[in-house]
C-alpha cells in the first residue's frame, strides 16, 4: 500500500509497517501494514516483539503541529 493510501485509510493513527520500495533518497514509497493504532505505545510495544531485520518504519498519519508548537511524548 503505498504511503499516501495509508494516511486516507488510518487517518490519525500510528503505523507501523514493513517497507516494500523506497525513494531515491530512501523513503518509504510502499508499506506492508503489520500494525496501526490510535494509540502509540500498542505501536511501539508491537515494534519491540520483531525479531527479524526487516525494514520497517513508523510514521504517524495525522497533522503536523506549526512551527513554534511542540509535542511531548510520554
Amino acid at each position: 500500500m503505498n504511503i499516501e493510501e495509508i494516511k486516507q485509510k488510518y487517518k490519525d493513527e500510528w503505523v507501523f509497517g514493513e517497507v516494500k520500495r523506497c525513494d531515491e533518497l530512501n523513503r518509504p514509497l510502499d508499506v506492508e501494514i503489520i500494525m496501526h493504532s490510535k494509540n502509540r505505545d500498542e505501536v511501539y510495544d508491537e515494534l519491540e516483539k520483531i525479531k527479524n531485520k526487516k525494514h520497517i518504519c513508523t510514521f504517524y498519519t495525522g497533522k503536523i503541529p506549526e512551527k513554534g508548537y511542540a509535542v511531548a511524548f510520554k
